[in-house]
């Protein structure tokens, strides 16, 4: 089983616009159109069962309602996770006020984890109104993912340093952490020297390859991500147990992201683990 841990879609409505304005930001081109179909199709072409979707709230007053959403994506799925199709996690806010209550409906939604992006967001990783979500997240058993390191939208931006990370983890009780980006999009050497090692998860997501412009906005080393050694670097550290196959589909091919993964010198068993294992044990199916 081949589970996508980390790709996002939008409503048919606003696919399109949302879609043009973040390539412009970042320069960079979407390889789908940014709606679930377009996701499932990606999914078909790839060989992929499960997708992850992972919603943002860019403002407080959104939680609601994206989470309200995500339920019903989850709702209106013909099979429950663990079989196929598109599986949505919920989303949270750090200045959103009902936080607490919040964090307890999402999982009486069944929902089984969140989404921050620190930069979206405007709050610091270890800032305290993040960490009093990732206390109560662990209390209830919630999964968070984060975007961690810089943005490719958001040049010299960091809210989620490995600095940051490790304040952060050593300042709350247990949680499932995924750090997106392979612990920290572009702060990879700083990610081996002070994340390894900590009881966190990364997944694949954007860091492997090359990034595919939209335009002649980067140099040829700039559009350079990871490459095998790299890779191999982090997934030694963490051990392949703790890391997760992910896109970030739209902005990456799923199919090309799990080609590149199946070059890689892993055995059958650690591909297998990061490709589905690892996620079907976090997912709990």
């Amino acid at each position: 089983m081949i589970i996508d841990f980390h790709t996002h879609s939008f409503p048919p409505k606003l696919a399109a616009s949302t879609l043009k304005k973040l390539s412009a930001a970042s320069h960079t081109l979407p390889f789908t159109d940014g709606t679930p179909e377009g996701l499932l199709a990606s999914m078909d072409s790839a060989g992929v069962d499960l997708s992850v979707v992972l919603p943002v709230a860019t403002a407080p007053r959104q939680v609601e309602h994206i989470n309200d959403a995500s339920a019903a994506i989850n709702e209106s799925a013909p099979e429950k996770p663990g079989c196929a199709g598109l599986f949505s996690f919920g989303c949270m806010h750090p200045d959103f006020e009902g936080w607490h209550r919040e964090l307890a409906r999402v999982k009486h939604l069944g929902l089984k984890g969140i989404k921050l992006h620190p930069v979206y967001q405007g709050v610091d990783f270890d800032d305290p109104r993040t960490l009093r979500i990732l206390d109560r997240a662990g209390e209830l058993g919630l999964i968070v993912v984060t975007h961690a390191g810089l943005d490719v939208g958001f040049p010299g931006v960091s809210r989620c340093s490995p600095e940051m990370v490790r304040n952060a983890v050593g300042r709350v009780g247990p949680v499932k952490l995924i750090l997106a980006h392979m612990g920290g999009w572009r702060s990879w050497d700083r990610v081996l020297e002070l994340l390894a090692g900590l009881p966190v998860y990364i997944d694949t997501s954007f860091s492997t390859g090359r990034m595919t412009p939209a335009d002649s906005h980067y140099s040829e080393d700039e559009l350079q991500l990871l490459d095998s050694s790299g890779f191999m670097a982090l997934v030694r550290a963490f051990g392949p147990e703790r890391v997760l196959f992910g896109s970030d589909s739209p902005w990456s091919s799923q199919k090309d992201s799990l080609d590149w993964l199946r070059e890689q010198p892993l055995n059958p068993r650690e591909l297998e683990d990061i490709l589905g294992n690892n996620g079907k044990n976090l997912l709990q199916i």
